[in-house]
């Protein structure tokens, strides 16, 4: 019983991961979308605790990744999408609805909740906003994010662009200076802290490769709702 338990609470943990979407032509926003959508202002960074389940090890699409819990450092650079409608109001990995409209977003394995400033690397705009939701589970892209905060970084139309993603630690100074990210760290692994020592995380970040996760024990694969829509 405890193990079926625990594998309905695996389940629950990624039932709202958000799945590639594309946005462009394929998503898009509401009927009647709120005024001023360049207004809406950014995440806030505040210290809130872990979600007990979202940062469990996981299994998607026969990828295993594992969340870090602990990370203090991150920065790294790649393609950013956006999902929209289609998912509006749909639980999150959080459990929390998703709305298109906050400032939100969805990483493979930063901490849930988590809150990153991500940099539009074509026109230089920024936004912060706050990861509660798994995905995109796409060797090819690294964070989701959503509707407003992509129309805030201009890529609404395009529904893909080019992003620098860093971690905001509340109450800690930025962790990484001026011009330096992961991928010019050669080789050197960001600062990570888990508590769990049966999490076992492999980093690799020479060479620019992006970080990446392997869990010590497998995981069942998760459902895969959506899927093959946001695929």
């Amino acid at each position: 019983m405890k193990i079926a338990a625990i594998i309905l609470l695996l389940l629950a943990s990624v039932s709202g991961c958000s799945f590639l979407s594309g946005g462009g032509s394929t998503d898009g926003p509401g009927a009647d979308p709120p005024p001023n959508l360049e207004r809406v202002p950014d995440a806030v960074p505040r210290s809130e605790s872990l979600h007990p389940y979202a940062n469990r090890p996981y299994t998607v699409l026969g990828q295993q990744y594992v969340p870090t819990p602990g990370v203090r450092t991150y920065r790294e650079r790649g393609m950013a999408s956006w999902y929209g409608k289609k998912f509006h109001g749909q639980p999150t990995s959080s459990g929390e609805r998703y709305d298109m409209y906050a400032m939100t977003g969805a990483h493979p394995t930063l901490p849930i909740p988590s809150y990153v400033r991500v940099t539009n690397l074509r026109n230089g705009r920024n936004v912060v906003v706050r990861i509660n939701d798994r995905g995109p589970f796409s060797n090819r892209r690294l964070i989701d994010l959503s509707y407003t905060a992509a129309y805030k970084l201009g890529y609404v139309a395009t529904g893909t662009t080019d992003v620098e993603v860093e971690l905001i630690v509340p109450g800690s100074p930025p962790a990484f200076g001026p011009g330096r990210s992961v991928m010019g760290l050669g080789g050197e692994l960001a600062a990570l802290s888990l508590p769990d020592s049966d999490q076992s995380l492999a980093l690799s970040l020479a060479g620019g490769v992006s970080l990446s996760a392997l869990a010590s024990s497998p995981v069942p694969d998760a459902p895969s709702r959506s899927a093959t829509a946001r695929r």
